[in-house]
């Protein structure tokens, strides 16, 4: 009877650990995925077939693509021309040589060649692989108002959105919000809208984001040429922009308003700073997994950050401090910036900053919200403009107000 007990015993001792170390085998370590949530194919303005666009992601270090195109989702048959001049007509050889003719559907007539444009439903299975890449439906809402483009992005729709329209400016862009957080609610799927590019053509001023409810992402930089993301001798660029809408925010007891950096494509043959090019700008999303839900959730928590060719080898923060770490390069310098707003003032201000490739800053308790920026003095390969530097923004923390409290 005693040998028993101690059998029965040592069983529940192995049985105990072995569960112990199963759920640790279970546990996937959080890590950084790789992903751009603006960019363009032939289903409406850009120049390039969406699984060419697929493959350059994705053989480029992307986990997750959102194809937005204007006011249209890869869904139903579209056929498309091959204009006549050597360089789409280079593109379609490409095309037909990379998936070949049982794939390719075509047809010529006095007209011209036509191409009948594959379907997300039909090329997804072809780049998804489980925790490795991932493509999100998404769309680029086009609206405008008094002759002034309009434009949000929505990520991970499950039905197109129209343009929504209204009597003014902001209006118009609230009822465009409205009308994909209404689709949220309705389907229960996890979505985000951002809007995209508000300095492009100077339409959108940081006073109608101020006015804006339920927005929490814009971006901060696109990679469009006909974007002013550093603003002009008169006006302001989208970094400036973001702070002062987040010290609005700040006042009226608002969510704060995250930053994207996106390369929004439409050129993919051209290559220089009068194109719009793919590469340009993207997101560091910290997740323990590669799902939308995943994703999104973590990025309204600001758990991302903003690049242009910085990367963070860590990131944390609690409510004692900020720590960020830079992956390195041989021979490239690096600053790190703690922009924050304190207590009593108007606007932010550098906080900290370092030439070290670790940082830390320690809340004081007198930041409203406190970000870091990592500018290097390494040259974009193909930049926005001439001159241009990478860089990395992390999202505005408010945790010391927390504390404070």
């Amino acid at each position: 009877m005693l040998m028993l007990r101690k059998i029965c015993l040592l069983l529940f001792i192995v049985s105990l650990f072995g569960c112990e170390i199963s759920q640790e085998q279970d546990t996937s370590p959080v890590r950084w995925y790789k992903g751009n949530l603006h960019t363009h194919s032939l289903w409406s303005d850009g120049d390039e077939y969406p699984e060419m666009i697929m493959k350059w992601y994705k053989e480029n270090g992307y986990h997750f693509v959102g194809l937005s195109d204007h006011n249209i989702l890869q869904e139903g048959e579209k056929w498309v021309k091959v204009p006549d001049n050597p360089i789409r007509q280079l593109a379609f050889d490409n095309y037909l040589k990379q998936w070949g003719d049982d794939w390719v559907e075509q047809k010529e007539d006095t007209a011209g060649l036509f191409v009948k444009l594959k379907t997300l439903a039909e090329y997804r299975g072809r780049f998804e692989v489980a925790d490795s890449f991932l493509i999100l439906l998404s769309e680029e809402i086009s609206d405008q108002f008094d002759g002034k483009p309009i434009h949000l992005n929505a990520t991970n729709l499950k039905e197109l959105i129209p343009p929504a329209g209204g009597n003014s400016l902001i209006e118009t862009i609230q009822n465009n919000i409205d009308a994909v957080h209404a689709q949220r609610d309705a389907t229960g799927e996890p979505m985000i809208v951002h809007l995209n590019h508000p300095n492009f053509v100077w339409a959108i001023t940081a006073e109608d984001m101020k006015a804006l409810r339920g927005e929490r992402f814009f971006e901060i930089y696109n990679g469009h040429p006909a974007v002013n993301n550093y603003g002009d001798s008169t006006r302001i660029g989208t970094e400036e922009m973001w702070d002062l809408v987040n010290v609005h925010y700040i006042e009226i007891g608002e969510p704060l308003m995250y930053g994207l950096a996106v390369d929004d494509s439409h050129n993919y043959h051209n290559l220089g700073l009068v194109y719009s090019n793919v590469g340009r700008g993207w997101v560091m999303v910290q997740a323990e997994k590669l799902h939308p839900a995943e994703l999104i959730n973590n990025m309204e928590n600001g758990q991302f950050y903003a690049s242009t060719g910085v990367t963070l080898s860590d990131y944390q923060a609690d409510d004692q401090e900020i720590r960020l770490s830079v992956e390195t390069e041989v021979g490239i310098e690096y600053q790190i910036q703690f922009i924050g707003l304190k207590k009593g003032a108007d606007k932010t201000d550098v906080l900290q900053e370092s030439t070290a490739v670790k940082a830390t800053y320690r809340w004081t308790g007198e930041e409203l919200f406190v970000r870091a920026k990592v500018i290097s003095n390494k040259l974009q390969r193909n930049p926005f403009r001439t001159g241009d530097v990478e860089c990395a923004w992390t999202q505005p923390d408010r945790r010391s107000v927390a504390v404070a409290k």
